[in-house]
């Protein structure tokens, strides 16, 4: 059995593939990875024990380089090119093809299995791109959805049309050149009649909607058996818990002094820190005993040994932090961040903090809160509820329907 899984976007898109891609090999297949060309892609794929086959311009690079708005469609059509040329390639001979990750780089590799009359799987690592009658999509970049307009099924439809005018041209164009037809809805065509949503059920509940058959799997988990640094053991072991400040893949433009400000109002709580830079290639100023600078780590080992856990939200994150009964102070910036803040704070294991800056007295607040005994009893609780399975049972899916006809069986 062969599966060729395809992807563009940042760690949050890549690392889940990971997992599945080492559940795939577990039960015997040869698997491929299409991703971003990063560095710190290739080593997480290689961990589990599969080459990245490079797409697309560097994700770090593009995400730092903040383009506008405006660019979208541009960037779209070569993200869409780049899947034709990449993903034909890659995906020659395979029984399935798994697509994710930013919309138009999804629809062009749907397009390639779609070419190749190859199955496909359309995966989504968070329910916000799903229409669904109780909430409003989420605003692309330069086109905020209108403010006065409530009716949630408007405004799904009013995403639709966002959506076809960003990416419809650049779609289409590039179809057009595999002798496809053109798509009249790109959002819907990603999205399928029944996509997979990979996420944890305790921590994203799906709800039923009329039209939408979604399989949740739980989410895409590859364990990780790196052992701390040296360094960052000792630090750990020399003191109370510290608390956890990193925010992944975010450039925190917004923020720019946020590990200054972070140190500070961890000192307030009597705390030491552990600073991750990130993206945002966090530092201090200084050297100070009470503060450890990490790169690359392992969260699974890390956030068992914290007392909180600050960033930004992603699913990712948000889902390991969760497992590891860490409470958590989301700081969200784009997308579905704020989804992810809401859902913690709802649960009762964190708290969201409002807007993208904290300051010295949001995050001293929010700290105190997180600190608290209650937050972590409950964020103690919550470490034995989510499933640690989710990619098990999206390779068993996968691989049970290869060479079987009909609809993919309910996870």
């Amino acid at each position: 059995m062969r599966v060729v899984l395809s992807t563009y976007g940042s760690r949050g898109d890549v690392e889940p593939l990971a997992g599945l891609a080492a559940r795939l090999r577990e039960r015997g297949a040869e698997v491929r990875v299409c991703a971003p060309p990063d560095e710190d892609f290739a080593r997480r794929l290689a961990d589990a024990g599969v080459p990245l086959l490079p797409v697309g311009p560097s994700a770090r690079a593009l995400t730092s380089a903040a383009p506008a708005p405006s660019s979208l469609p541009r960037r779209a059509a070569e993200l869409i090119a780049g899947q034709l040329e990449t993903v034909t390639a890659a995906a020659e001979g395979c029984d399935v093809l798994v697509a994710t990750g930013a919309l138009p780089a999804a629809a062009g590799a749907l397009s390639v299995a779609e070419k190749l009359g190859i199955r496909s799987v359309s995966v989504t690592f968070q329910q916000l791109t799903l229409p669904a009658p109780h909430r409003r999509p989420l605003n692309y970049p330069g086109r905020p959805l209108p403010p006065e307009v409530t009716d949630s099924r408007l405004l799904w439809d009013l995403d639709a049309r966002s959506t076809d005018a960003l990416f419809g041209e650049a779609l289409n164009t590039n179809r057009a050149s595999l002798g496809l037809p053109p798509v009249e809805h790109v959002r819907d065509y990603v999205i399928g009649d029944r996509p997979w949503l990979a996420t944890d059920p305790v921590l994203d509940p799906w709800h039923e909607t009329p039209g939408l058959d979604v399989v949740q799997t739980g989410a895409w988990i590859l364990p990780d058996t790196r052992p701390l640094p040296a360094g960052l053991t000792a630090f750990l072991d020399a003191g109370a818990p510290p608390v956890y400040v990193g925010f992944g893949s975010m450039p925190m433009h917004a923020s720019p002094d946020v590990a200054e400000v972070a140190v500070e109002a961890v000192r307030a709580q009597g705390r030491r820190v552990v600073v991750a830079r990130g993206w945002a290639d966090l530092s201090l100023a200084d050297d100070p005993a009470d503060c450890f600078v990490v790169g690359e780590v392992n969260q699974q080992a890390l956030f068992g040994r914290v007392a909180a856990v600050v960033h930004h939200g992603g699913a990712g994150t948000t889902t390991t932090a969760a497992r590891a009964g860490a409470p958590q102070v989301v700081v969200p910036q784009v997308a579905d961040q704020p989804y992810w803040a809401g859902r913690v704070a709802e649960l009762g294991i964190g708290v969201a903090h409002d807007g993208p800056a904290p300051t010295y007295d949001s995050l001293s607040a929010a700290l105190r809160t997180v600190l608290s005994p209650g937050v972590r009893a409950r964020a103690a609780a919550m470490a034995g509820r989510v499933r640690t399975d989710g990619a098990s049972v999206a390779a068993r899916l996968l691989l049970d329907a290869i060479g079987r006809e009909g609809r993919y069986v309910s996870a």
